[in-house]
């Protein structure tokens, strides 16, 4: 009944914006998809192809504006404090959460909707793994609410470290103590996203904390629940303690930043980086381009299993656009391409995906996805047991299980932000200073080798379509 009386006032809110078409917004943009997604992060290709799939199948003509951002809390200013019209935008897990206990989201696949698009067979949303359903249903919404009506998976995947293998053992980097080796000092480069490095290291200091205590043997690890239950904590004590090891971790780094680290990675500028799968899977393919060796790791300690998903803000416009361009999104041979294009990994797991990433001919080691490639009624996909494919963007099971999602802090945040700024500081180190000033200086030259990488990759999937064309 709750979840009823939600859905009638999110639908009052739709036809307010259905209203305001018709008394002030123009006709243009009645007809305007306005999407704001991150930087790099869909097959460009796509947007036209769906303004055309989208008239085919609604016979209306639609435009799409699209624009990115950087950092979450930037996107939701825009909406939360500028009442921005996105139509589409695409938060990550704890912010989906913030704007579902601010009431700022509607619902996506409508029973409405359900049943237009399951008379025209082009129901994509089945295609997202039961997996990733599972995780999302673990995000805190307000009660009778279910996170799945309101926000659809896009992209996953873990945090860890990258590491440069010359210098750096993969046993040494799978123990978040390699952040605080002193021999590696201002060859350490940190994701300037304070809660993607506040979790993993307060797992870490927890980990510690109990073994000094003799609550867990000298090569004992936190299990997953109790990691789950550190993913919500934002007590005093605990910002305190990750202060404390994050300013003897400051000591050594060289920098923190938001996308420079890569580069600074295959350049032998730094040795290794806490960054996030996606990222780490560009950086050692371009690395091994120029003869440098790097790898990645989720340390054994535990670590963060981070989503971005879809959602549709309470000041949209042009929903059902929106709910069209999101099932669209999940349309598995769409997914696949958007894998090419950025390098993430797709919530969207049917055997199509499955077959496109399975690659004996590339891979010594099988991978166990059987927690991921599921049907829709919990059985495995056939073969999904044993997966020849890259294990950085498709953990096993063993890895995931010592992952958990993250969490908004809500009131707390603001303390969390107070002490990564007293983490940082406002100077910046000599090692930063030259990061910063290489990376700027080098910018047109990375921007035109990315143009040259993204040539690659769309040859790469031409390639993998003109295989399956001959199959």
């Amino acid at each position: 009944m709750k979840r009823y009386i939600h859905y009638l006032r999110v639908m009052g809110l739709a036809l307010v914006a259905t209203m305001m078409v018709g008394c002030g917004i123009s006709d243009e943009r009645a007809h305007t998809l306005k999407v704001y997604n991150w930087g790099d992060y869909i097959d460009e290709d796509l947007i036209a192809e769906f303004e055309e799939w989208y008239e085919e199948q609604t016979g209306e003509p639609v435009s799409i504006i699209y624009q990115t951002f950087d950092i979450n809390e930037v996107m939701l200013a825009k909406i939360e404090n500028g009442h921005a019209d996105f139509d589409v935008v695409c938060p990550s897990e704890y912010i989906i959460e913030r704007m579902m206990r601010g009431e700022m989201l509607q619902p996506i696949l409508t029973p409405e909707f359900e049943q237009e698009i399951n008379s025209k067979n082009i129901n994509y949303f089945d295609c997202v793994s039961p997996y990733i359903k599972e995780q999302f249903s673990l995000l805190e919404a307000p009660e009778g609410q279910d996170p799945n009506d309101y926000s659809v998976g896009y992209m996953w995947g873990t945090t860890g470290i990258l590491y440069n293998a010359k210098y750096v053992t993969e046993e040494e980097a799978m123990s978040w103590d390699l952040m605080f080796d002193k021999r590696l000092q201002d060859k350490i480069f940190v994701k300037d996203a304070f809660r993607d490095v506040y979790s993993p290291i307060l797992v870490y200091a927890k980990t510690l904390e109990k073994r000094e205590k003799g609550e867990l043997g000298a090569d004992e690890m936190l299990d997953i629940e109790t990691i789950r239950e550190l993913m919500y904590d934002s007590s005093d004590e605990s910002i305190a303690l990750v202060e404390s090891y994050l300013k003897r971790m400051k000591e050594l780094v060289a920098g923190w930043e938001a996308d420079f680290g890569k580069e600074m990675m295959t350049q032998e500028k730094a040795w290794i980086n806490l960054m996030w799968s996606g990222d780490a899977v560009w950086a050692i393919e371009e690395a091994t381009e120029v003869g440098v060796d790097l790898a990645y790791t989720v340390p054994e300690e535990g670590s963060i299993v981070w989503f971005d998903g879809w959602v549709i803000p309470k000041y949209a416009v042009n929903t059902r656009a929106a709910r069209y361009f999101i099932n669209f999104m999940c349309k598995p041979e769409n997914a696949i391409r958007n894998m090419d294009a950025t390098g993430y990994v797709s919530v969207v797991t049917n055997e199509e995906v499955l077959e496109s990433i399975n690659s004996p001919e590339d891979y010594d080691e099988a991978i166990d996805l059987s927690y991921l490639f599921v049907h829709a009624d919990g059985s495995p996909i056939e073969g999904a047991d044993s997966v020849f494919t890259d294990p950085v963007l498709y953990p096993c099971r063993t890895v995931i299980n010592r992952c958990a999602v993250m969490h908004d802090s809500g009131d707390r945040t603001d303390k969390m932000l107070e002490m990564w700024s007293r983490v940082k500081g406002d100077n910046l180190s000599t090692g930063m200073l030259v990061g910063i000033i290489i990376f700027f200086s080098g910018m047109l030259i990375w921007g035109i080798a990315r143009k040259i990488a993204a040539y690659r990759k769309h040859r790469k999937h031409m390639k993998r379509r003109h295989k399956y064309a001959k199959q």
